[in-house]
């Protein structure tokens, strides 16, 4: 007799047998708890990473998911992503200063002098020249100087 991998309870071979019959889940899910039930019926981890096309260690945490969390590993878990770095407060901040009057001896504001005053004046504690273009970017905001719409060489 082959190994059992997993040994499903009654409810929850019930709950995947309805889970399955909806077919309006995610094919990651699916995958999951259609291998769970193969794991259950006494297929081994080889098989199922071949019929599935998953792979051997990806089936082979199933069955060790399924015992720690049950049934709530066949949901994906939320994925965090980066962290906002600059909110839009400090976006409208960098706008802002952007279009205010450049400092005594300047015809108009770069990219570096902005980041760096944003520094000096502790608007933000650091922020580079390239953020604030890439935030200039998405405003829209040119910090070229147009002459009625012909720009100079």
């Amino acid at each position: 007799m082959k190994k059992q991998h997993v040994n499903l309870t009654e409810a929850d071979k019930n709950f995947l047998a309805d889970f399955l019959s909806k077919g309006s889940q995610k094919v990651r899910v699916q995958k999951r708890a259609l291998g769970l039930q193969m794991l259950d019926s006494g297929k081994t981890i080889v098989e199922v990473h071949q019929t599935l096309g998953m792979s051997y260690p990806a089936v082979h945490n199933w069955g060790k998911k399924y015992k720690a969390e049950g049934l709530k590993f066949l949901q994906d878990k939320s994925r965090s992503g980066r962290p906002v770095e600059f909110d839009g407060e400090d976006r409208a901040k960098v706008t802002a200063l952007a279009c205010s009057e450049p400092p005594e001896g300047y015809a108009r504001w770069s990219l570096r002098l902005l980041a760096d005053r944003i520094v000096t004046l502790e608007i933000l504690p650091d922020i580079s020249y390239s953020e604030v273009g890439r935030i200039l970017k998405k405003t829209n905001c040119s910090l070229i100087e147009k002459n009625n719409g012909v720009s100079e060489n």
